[in-house]
């Protein structure tokens, strides 16, 4: 293994936690492989692997057993396309919808978001449209501004294709710049004792075991965070409201080593059953757009007014302040509104200029990582202090945290990575053939304790 010393230090954001408590953090978690792969205008590579690598990095300040988790270059760079990677019954897994990726308007280009059903719909009637001919009529009449401020209106998904210097000119690029990239608030009030602090753990690679985790997120990123803590050991339980539909490829994907619970939290004895949950959970994750939560009593500071030992981690597209911090957002839109598919743009033959995207949806995974990494920081501060406390996300953050890595080097090659190691696993949506988790333990690749479990099926109480 090599230490990590020319990759950005992500963790850092997390120094308030380790140094609050008395944590000294070492060497940058090590990692071995080529530095990159991909290629392309930015240090993807280098964001993927210093968000594992902040993952690790809590780890061993968790365990106290400096180096012994890490990460490579093979398993960071699948675990970011684990989607692409996965077969069901040996069936690649459906991509974007038809009416998702990017449309020329009057003026240039707009990505659109239409994967989920009810984002289709409100696609259609922004633009008073009922076809994909429909969409792209009403968009050749539409500056690109127009149509984004019209299908945001009735709470679509869309951003106009932005170039790097018009986003920083923007109140919204104003806002994304101004936090760190995990921003940290740290529980004050009474201690846990002594005796109540310890995580039980193991020493067979799960230092998680007995943590309960409520999961509270959909799509990638967030689930990826919930991920990796089920594969460390931890209890995870994911809930999701009734109604809104799942892209069940995507839950697969996300859902190793997790419970799946569906359930309508406005019902009194759900509430009931939440509190439950509540009083004796480790951790709360939460990936829905701010505000959407507090009527249920989920906000970061009324959960740790409560029980201050709690580790809290949010995350959102947008942010917490700015125009846009209460809409939602996907990876691939917030990659069109900050400059990076301008950036990645390409000729083609054909019909001229045409903006691109990131190799894989870097934002999500790496948001997903950082999340790991706060929840995972935040327990070792529980574990030393008594206390807790919470951290906040965005995928337009971690955008902003791409842009600042210096980029690579022109003449540094290119590498090319062994195939991934996959591995299989049955489960009620059948054969799974994947690839684990970016993390090695002890030299050894980490792997899922179970399969996904079938949406919806296991009850309101820990396991």
């Amino acid at each position: 293994m090599q230490p990590g010393s020319d990759l950005p230090p992500l963790f850092r954001s997390l120094d308030p936690v380790f140094a609050d408590a008395g944590l000294v953090l070492g060497e940058e978690a090590s990692w071995s492989g080529p530095r990159r792969w991909w290629g392309g205008a930015l240090d993807v590579e280098g964001l993927a692997l210093a968000s594992v690598g902040a993952a690790a990095a809590a780890l061993n300040l968790l365990a106290g057993t400096p180096g012994r988790f890490g990460t490579t270059a093979a398993l960071t760079a699948a675990a970011f396309d684990s989607y692409g990677y996965l077969r069901i019954d040996g069936r690649p897994i459906q991509g974007f919808a038809p009416l998702s990726g990017f449309r020329r308007t009057r003026d240039g280009w707009i990505r659109l978001h239409a994967n989920y059903p009810h984002h289709e719909q409100r696609l259609m009637q922004a633009l008073d449209a009922s076809t994909a001919d429909g969409v792209a009529a009403a968009l050749a009449g539409m500056t690109s501004l127009e149509a984004e401020a019209a299908i945001q209106a009735r709470g679509g998904i869309a951003a106009a294709v932005r170039s790097r210097q018009e986003w920083l000119n923007s109140r919204m690029g104003s806002a994304a710049g101004s936090s760190p990239w995990i921003e940290v608030n740290l529980a004050s009030g009474e201690p846990l004792t002594a005796r109540n602090r310890r995580l039980s753990g193991d020493d067979a690679g799960s230092p998680l075991a007995g943590v309960r985790v409520l999961d509270l997120t959909r799509v990638i990123a967030g689930p990826v965070a919930t991920r990796l803590l089920g594969a460390l050991g931890a209890d995870v339980l994911r809930i999701d409201p009734p109604g809104l539909p799942e892209i069940m490829d995507q839950f697969v994907d996300t859902g190793f080593g997790k419970r799946s619970a569906e359930a309508d939290l406005a019902a009194p004895g759900n509430r009931h059953q939440l509190q439950e949950l509540l009083a004796s959970a480790d951790v709360v994750i939460s990936g829905y757009r701010r505000g959407s939560l507090e009527r249920f009593g989920l906000e970061p500071d009324v959960l740790l007014a409560a029980r201050p030992e709690l580790a809290v981690v949010t995350l959102d597209a947008w942010g917490s302040t700015g125009p846009w911090s209460g809409l939602r957002g996907f990876d691939s839109i917030v990659q069109a509104a900050t400059g990076i598919a301008s950036l990645y743009g390409t000729e083609h033959h054909d019909d001229g200029w045409r903006p691109g995207a990131l190799p894989v949806q870097a934002l999500d995974h790496a948001t997903g990582y950082g999340v790991a990494a706060a929840a995972i920081a935040l327990l070792a501060r529980r574990q030393e202090l008594g206390l807790g406390g919470s951290a906040r996300l965005s995928l337009v953050r971690t955008a902003e945290e791409l842009f600042s890595l210096r980029s690579p080097p022109p003449d540094l090659p290119l590498r090319q990575l062994p195939a991934p190691g996959l591995r299989s696993m049955a489960s009620s949506f059948g054969d799974l053939r994947y690839v684990g988790p970016p993390l090695v333990v002890d030299g050894q690749p980490l792997d899922y304790p179970g399969p996904p479990a079938p949406y919806g099926s296991s009850a309101l109480a820990w396991a």
